[in-house]
């Protein structure tokens, strides 16, 4: 829609309030709402002002001033509020120089299109997520200086079978949940509500089912769109999908392992690039790959080590990201082998069809700053014709320890991403896609908030290992 349009579509739906949302630096969607009488076709160059240094790794407070710029093309109105209420993705820009903001997650997949554009490569970058997540009853989790605990609850997790009320018996088994029908599926009813609530919000859902693990575990894909466009709704998904579980007593998380022993929640991105229409990733090569996209998989493959700071940005992620298991650990493609970080999908020999699937990332990224690092590290891969090697095309239990010793893996926890993204960046940087200063406030963030305050902290097993030392 154009301004002039977003103000009819609003008198249209009788909006009384409009709603501004934006992306912190860990991907939070944050908001600021105004009466629909401040809304008008100035504002959509003006913009609102707001306090650009209370948000999580943003400005420092003497450069709080900041203005919220309204994209016109994103307005829907809230499926939740009781209010009608006109939401649109705002954009952060200076005053002063009228200047994108260079922290703006937004603003840095705006440049990775951008940067692809004008590489001559292609045109258009194709991103589509299979994020998955669980659905509870109730979590309860706290930690203080001399006591730390989580519990779940959650009608579908086998460790509830004492329950003495709401206890009907038909619980998947531990990582025997991938489609059962209902009554096994219990969720069936309430991921079609948020099927059905996307497509009223404009995101072209495509399926959803139950995932392998207990706990209400699931997964609703999305149709593939353009790499900005696709940002905003995967924002917008966790958005509609935490509300609805909300108004029927539910809670989402998109953590990426809150069960032990039980299947963690990935986000497979699929990824492809075209250019006048026409994909670039098929072609006589292996599994029907073109020789562009073999190399955009030898980016990925060679700076999956520094992607992982982004794409798999929590302590959490890697308890997901744990070699001999089913997780995408090791760096290598197949169009078969789950286990390899690049898989090519073969349910289709339709050219437009062919794509990358790197398996990866978790559903915790903010998908503004992934998708783009993604694009980044592909690219590098064509430009610098960078061979990603042999397939992986053996099951991996299979592999000799002399042949493992071969295949290099994603590290072992944030620690070491944070460590890995700093010694490779140089291909982030291109284009001025992402900038020194950005890399540095977000590892600075990730060591100081998260991998330090993990690891500073007594782990509840540890007392179950060492008290009696």
């Amino acid at each position: 829609m154009s301004p002039k349009e977003v103000l009819e579509f609003a008198k249209k739906n009788d909006a009384k309030q409009i709603d501004l949302r934006f992306s912190d630096i860990p991907g939070l969607w944050h908001h600021v709402s105004y009466p629909i009488s401040e809304l008008d076709e100035e504002v959509f160059e003006e913009g609102y002002g707001f306090d650009g240094s209370s948000i999580r790794a943003w400005a420092a407070i003497n450069e709080s001033d900041m203005l919220l710029v309204p994209d016109p093309a994103t307005a829907i109105m809230d499926p939740f509020c009781t209010t009608p209420t006109l939401v649109m993705i705002a954009d952060a820009v200076d005053p002063i120089t009228r200047q994108r903001y260079e922290r703006d997650p937004r603003w840095i997949a705006k440049k990775a299109e951008l940067y692809l554009q004008n590489s001559g490569i292609g045109d258009t970058a194709y991103f589509g997520p299979e994020a998955e997540f669980f659905i509870f009853d109730n979590i309860r989790f706290d930690q203080d200086q001399h006591s730390g605990y989580y519990f779940i609850d959650a009608e579908e997790g086998r460790w509830n079978s004492g329950r003495e009320k709401d206890n009907l018996g038909y619980r998947p088994r531990y990582k025997e949940g991938y489609f059962p029908v209902p009554p096994t599926d219990h969720y069936q009813d309430l991921r079609s509500e948020m099927v059905q609530t996307m497509i009223k919000c404009g995101i072209h859902a495509e399926c959803h089912h139950h995932e392998v693990a207990t706990g209400g575990q699931a997964e609703i894909d999305m149709r593939f769109a353009p790499l900005l466009k696709m940002a905003d709704h995967l924002m917008l998904y966790k958005y509609i999908i935490r509300n609805v579980a909300n108004q029927h007593g539910k809670t989402v998380t998109f953590m990426p392992k809150p069960l032990f022993a039980d299947n963690g929640s990935g986000m497979h991105c699929h990824q492809s690039l075209w250019k006048d229409g026409k994909p670039l990733f098929s072609g006589d090569g292996y599994a029907g790959l073109s020789q562009m996209a073999l190399w955009y998989a030898g980016g990925l493959l060679k700076h999956a080590r520094a992607l992982s700071a982004i794409i798999a940005p929590t302590t959490n992620s890697y308890k997901r990201l744990v070699p001999g298991y089913e997780a995408p650990v090791n760096l290598a493609y197949s169009r078969r082998n789950r286990s390899a970080a690049v898989r090519i999908p073969m349910y289709s020999s339709n050219p437009k069809a062919k794509r990358l699937e790197f398996r990866p990332p978790d559903p915790a990224c903010n998908p503004y700053l992934a998708f783009a690092a993604m694009l980044m590290a592909g690219l590098d891969g064509v430009l610098n014709k960078i061979n990603p090697g042999e397939p992986l095309d053996k099951d991996i239990y299979d592999l000799s320890p002399e042949e493992m010793r071969n295949v290099p893996s994603m590290p072992g926890s944030l620690e070491e991403a944070l460590s890995c993204i700093e010694e490779d960046h140089a291909f982030l940087l291109k284009g001025d896609v992402f900038t020194e200063e950005l890399l540095e406030a977000f590892i600075d963030y990730k060591r100081k908030n998260e991998a330090d305050a993990v690891r500073l902290r007594p782990h509840p097993y540890e007392f179950a290992l060492y008290y009696d030392i």
